[in-house]
């Protein structure tokens, strides 16, 4: 079998410009590189010029020297201060912990003790234990509660 001999075709001498693709090579890693020196430098001048500014203020007014209590009308009573430095309380109020032990008082009453809910319709609030132990029997006894 003859050799094909093709007198057109040869060897490519240069498919890509190595020296140009090493140039882009290098210049790329130069400019990573100061890049990041630049965003380090600018974050240690941020982050020193944070811990030596004390924070500012959170709004633009002024704080109120009662800034404590909340602006009138209060709808729970807060002591007062006389200017002999004093506190008093409003008279026939309470204050929001006495709200709240009231509160609890009222619903351990509703919670324990029976009740009527509608006396037209035979509707009872049973205290809580009974309930409970009505749940109970009528899940042994296969009954949903």
């Amino acid at each position: 079998m003859p050799d094909i001999v093709n007198p057109e075709t040869h060897h490519e001498r240069s498919d890509v410009n190595v020296r140009a693709l090493l140039w882009f090579a290098a210049i790329f890693i130069v400019f990573a590189a100061v890049t990041h020196l630049v965003l380090w430098v600018m974050f240690k001048q941020f982050a020193s010029m944070a811990r030596n500014t004390p924070s500012p203020a959170l709004t633009s007014i002024a704080r109120p020297a009662d800034a404590a209590l909340p602006q009138i009308p209060r709808l729970q009573p807060f002591p007062t201060r006389e200017p002999r430095g004093k506190e008093t309380m409003p008279p026939n109020t309470s204050t929001p912990v006495v709200d709240m032990v009231e509160m609890r008082a009222n619903e351990d009453q509703l919670l324990n003790n029976p009740g009527w809910v509608d006396k037209q319709k035979g509707i009872v609030r049973l205290p809580i234990e009974v309930a409970k132990q009505i749940a109970v029997q009528r899940l042994n006894q296969g009954a949903k509660p």
